[in-house]
């Protein structure tokens, strides 16, 4: 008997350990839907094939999810009044690429899987199936959360990093998350992928400051380059790419770009500007391996952020409608 106690107790630290917050745990599928991971990296793979903007479109979508309600897919809710999260002005912006990669990995998991995984778990792995699939490191996705219940777009407002963030800005939205200035730092590598619209970064080049038109801590060779491809009155449509050196690598050429003044927005520059935050970038800038090591830790922890679990969610049948 006391033998059994023991091993009953072991079983429970070991569950403890395995879990995340809010009961997450890693292979949480694996007696419901073993196949879940092969069906969403199958489908990831396929979009990939079709067009690139599934690699930053699916990373970012997971990013503005989460940041918004916690990671429960509420930004993928359509709404027919144009009031759901994806409508609030800070997400119009989101590619349409990572919205169908979560609903076409969603049909695929219903085929033989109906009515167990949750849209917000097929895009927490579908955010990692992006990375690996640019070249970035891979990690052990924790699972078992369930699809928020609200989708609002005056909840966005105040809740998303701005590209004109200073440091303490950029600490302060990232600690309501539970996430720390290294967590932040690592987190912004994500634009090592991407793109971006010239309005959100054109005041860098055309109306800085009264000394300054351009801003001086950009590589007055990359805001010529920017310049050209992005020239006042530009079409609002026209993006460029946020690494100018490896833009289709997931990889810490961000971070050496920092250093030579080609952090595309403020709150890129300033991770390297400000001396509380240099030490980081300067890090992440030469070891690949910190870097990746950093980013995995704080995609995990960015996945546990206000998960629902039970009876706070619901496991959705169409990833854009709540079930009922």
């Amino acid at each position: 008997m006391e033998v059994l106690k023991r091993g009953l107790v072991l079983l429970m630290v070991f569950m403890v350990f395995q879990r995340g917050e809010g009961q997450l745990f890693e292979n949480f599928y694996r007696g419901t839907c073993p196949n879940l991971e092969m069906i969403v990296k199958q489908v990831v793979s396929i979009k990939f094939s079709q067009t690139f903007v599934t690699i930053p479109a699916t990373l970012r979508l997971f990013f503005h999810d989460c940041f918004v309600e916690g990671c429960d897919a509420s930004v993928m809710i359509a709404s027919p009044n144009g009031d759901a999260e994806k409508d609030a002005q800070d997400n119009l912006s989101l590619a349409g690429d990572g919205f169908d990669t979560v609903i076409k990995a969603k049909q695929a998991v219903e085929i033989q899987c109906a009515g167990i995984v949750s849209c917000a778990d097929i895009l927490a792995l579908a955010a990692r199936d992006v990375v690996v699939l640019a070249g970035g490191p891979s990690w052990e996705v924790e699972l078992g959360r369930r699809d928020g219940l609200v989708s609002q777009a005056s909840k966005v407002a105040g809740n998303l990093p701005d590209p004109e963030f200073n440091l303490v800005q950029l600490n302060t939205i990232f600690a309501k998350n539970n996430l720390t200035q290294f967590d932040m730092i690592a987190l912004s590598g994500a634009h090592t992928l991407g793109f971006s619209h010239c309005n959100r970064f054109s005041n860098r080049l055309y109306s800085f400051s009264s000394s300054s038109v351009v801003d001086p801590s950009l590589d007055p060779n990359y805001a010529q380059q920017l310049m050209q491809a992005c020239p006042q009155n530009v079409d609002p449509s026209i993006a460029i790419n946020m690494d100018p050196e490896t833009p289709r690598t997931f990889d810490n050429v961000y971070y050496q770009n920092l250093v030579s003044g080609k952090g595309l927005f403020t709150s890129d520059e300033v991770l390297f500007s400000d001396p509380a935050s240099q030490p980081t970038v300067r890090d992440f800038a030469s070891n690949p391996g910190n870097f990746n090591g950093a980013f995995i830790t704080a995609m995990r922890k960015l996945g546990r952020v206000g998960v629902k679990t039970g009876n706070e969610g619901e496991i959705r049948t169409d990833c854009t409608k709540f079930n009922s």
